[in-house]
């Protein structure tokens, strides 16, 4: 009977065992694929590049052989489709009063233009996803609230001033993307609301004022929903930890946990808005894992919580821009979602709109954001003036796309380009797949969209072309990635 006993007591352990072994992690899903190699009927390689004039051109067909160990010396791509990670929600930029204003500036010929540019997903670069600000931001010609001065209950709450230009700009991009996520992002409560009594330079929100605040969320949601634009989610605070001379509001960790268990969480639950996701940080990679455990420790907040936002001005001291931060949180807390919500090159100089280094920041940033888990990315503003503005605060900066308002002509940075080699070819719904690169001087990312095309992005920051083989599933092919250059390889 012993025997009979610590027999069964050793099976029951073994398939413990079993099970604990064949158990993947949240972030990583382990399943056969449906992409072969074999059944490929075309694949096309894309590239931006400094010293050709290339941008998103079809630069080779690909043909692949038999694969062969690469020797030491040969720079080699490796790519596993069986082997799946975090599923991607979109990519685009923000909507903001200073993009809305210059694109009212435009010709009706350019205007369709620049919607194309963007949202058109065959002839342009198929953004999908937008983020816009609730009140001001530096980018607005002057600051303002919906409210008037002292309104606590908010029954003065009016968007009019969104409605002359945003909100159009807005419904022409979800119409030409079709499938069009939105979130929005405060950068500061009305001044009456804080204890700075002013909506610039830091201050906190007043105690007194955290149910108003939280209740000025679902006004604006709803009312933005009755212009016809659905709300898929919201950062609670615009760089909570960043004293500005713009539009800026300090929260805590602590701060920022208890609004959102206490107000924010709660009272988007009981006006039917618990399906919007709640976002927070939405500050740099540097702080976001101390900023991460302190919400998430808490459950009553957590509960709220659908990921973290962050951006990449972390390096403004000096520093390189921290991604091991962002595997960090992902390894950390594999159930919740990161997100890239805001990027930008500062300052601006329209001698500058062709400095390669602005696009090469946006491909790095972007393979090392997806491969450490991020599941979004949004760039700042779509579309700024020849000033790099308008700004109220004179915050001058790049966007992708500037409009010379003194010809009407549109400037396609490079910017632009790079950001489509994402974008235009990584569509919703896509998966992460295992990637890997033989040299430190290639930067490479790997998605298998919906359809089962496989998409992989190599990137060369070097001076030098790269020659190097991909190898996938069996199967081999060589490719050149030019220097200073990004490249999109797909399969189909």
């Amino acid at each position: 009977m012993y025997r009979m006993k610590s027999f069964s007591i050793y099976l029951v352990l073994l398939f413990a065992s079993f099970a604990l072994i064949n158990c993947s992690s949240p972030k990583e899903e382990k399943k056969e694929t449906s992409f072969q190699i074999g059944n490929m009927r075309e694949a096309y390689q894309y590239t931006t590049a400094d010293s050709a004039d290339l941008r998103l051109s079809i630069t080779d067909t690909l043909s692949f052989n038999d694969y062969a160990q690469p020797l030491e010396t040969e720079v080699s791509i490796f790519i596993n489709p069986s082997k799946t990670f975090q599923t991607m929600l979109g990519i685009g930029g923000a909507i903001t009063d200073a993009s809305a204003e210059t694109f009212a500036k435009l010709s009706a010929d350019k205007q369709e233009e620049f919607i194309n540019a963007y949202y058109n997903a065959e002839t342009g670069i198929g953004y999908t996803l937008g983020r816009t600000h609730i009140n001001s931001s530096d980018f607005s010609s002057e600051s303002y609230t919906y409210v008037k001065d002292n309104d606590a209950e908010l029954t003065s709450f009016d968007i009019a001033h969104d409605k002359q230009m945003r909100i159009p700009l807005l419904k022409k991009a979800q119409e030409k993307a079709g499938s069009f996520t939105l979130f929005v992002s405060p950068w500061s409560p009305p001044a009456w609301m804080k204890d700075n009594n002013n909506m610039l330079r830091g201050g906190k929100l007043k105690p007194e004022y955290h149910q108003s605040w939280a209740n000025y969320y679902a006004k604006f949601i709803k009312a933005y929903e009755a212009e016809g634009l659905p709300i898929w989610g919201l950062t609670v605070q615009n760089e909570p930890m960043a004293n500005q001379t713009w539009e800026s509001c300090i929260f805590s960790a602590e701060d920022e946990r208890d609004f959102i268990k206490n107000f924010l969480g709660p009272t988007l639950a009981k006006e039917g808005l618990a399906d919007k996701k709640i976002i927070a940080w939405d500050h740099n990679r540097d702080l976001m894992y101390q900023r991460a455990e302190t919400l998430f420790s808490d459950p009553e907040a957590a509960k709220y919580i659908w990921g973290l936002g962050f951006h990449w001005y972390e390096d403004w001291a000096g520093g390189k821009q921290m991604f091991d931060n962002v595997r960090k949180v992902s390894e950390s807390w594999p159930e919740k979602n990161l997100f890239f919500t805001e990027g930008c090159n500062c300052p601006f100089s329209i001698d500058s709109t062709s400095n390669w280094k602005l696009g090469e920041r946006y491909g790095e940033s972007m393979i090392n954001d997806f491969n450490n888990g991020t599941v979004a990315w949004t760039d700042w503003n779509i579309l700024l003036d020849e000033t790099g503005g308008p700004n109220h605060v004179k915050n001058f900066c790049f966007a992708p796309i500037h409009a010379d308002t003194r010809n009407g002509q549109l400037i396609y940075t490079n910017a632009y380009y790079y950001l489509g080699h994402f974008s235009k070819f990584i569509r919703p719904g896509a998966k992460r797949v295992q990637t890997s690169a033989s040299r430190s001087s290639m930067l490479t990312t790997a998605f298998l969209n919906t359809d089962n095309s496989l998409v992989v992005v190599a990137m060369n920051k070097t001076s030098k072309k790269i020659s190097c083989l991909l190898s996938i599933d069996g199967k081999v092919s060589a490719i050149t990635v030019l220097p200073h250059s990004i490249s999109t390889v797909v399969l189909k």
